[in-house]
């Protein structure tokens, strides 16, 4: 099993790794609104990140077997896949900002 977010960022801060860096905290409070649509007939689960600049990431999830389509884990899954997104995004930002100093 993949170890957790929670489990890594214990992991960095007991190195004493502590330069710049993102954290589940930061990407989350990066998000300021979420939205949810499951497409009419389909398993088919998309979640919009609002961003508090106003950008929108978008993840996606979809259950290969109908019989199996739960709306709520549709939408835990939808949302964890546009969340990794902005860790590419912020990532990005941070070393942006830091080839600048």
């Amino acid at each position: 099993m993949n170890p957790t977010e929670q489990q890594i960022e214990k992991e960095i801060q007991g190195k004493g790794l502590n330069a710049p860096r993102l954290t589940p905290d930061l990407i989350d409070a990066a998000i300021a609104s979420e939205q949810y649509h499951v497409f009419p007939g389909t398993t088919m689960t998309v979640c919009a990140l609002t961003l508090r600049n106003g950008y929108i990431v978008t993840g996606e999830s979809a259950a290969a077997s109908p019989e199996n389509f739960d709306a709520a884990i549709g939408r835990k899954i939808a949302r964890e896949n546009a969340r990794n997104k902005i860790w590419m995004l912020e990532g990005y930002l941070l070393r942006e900002r830091l080839s600048q100093s």
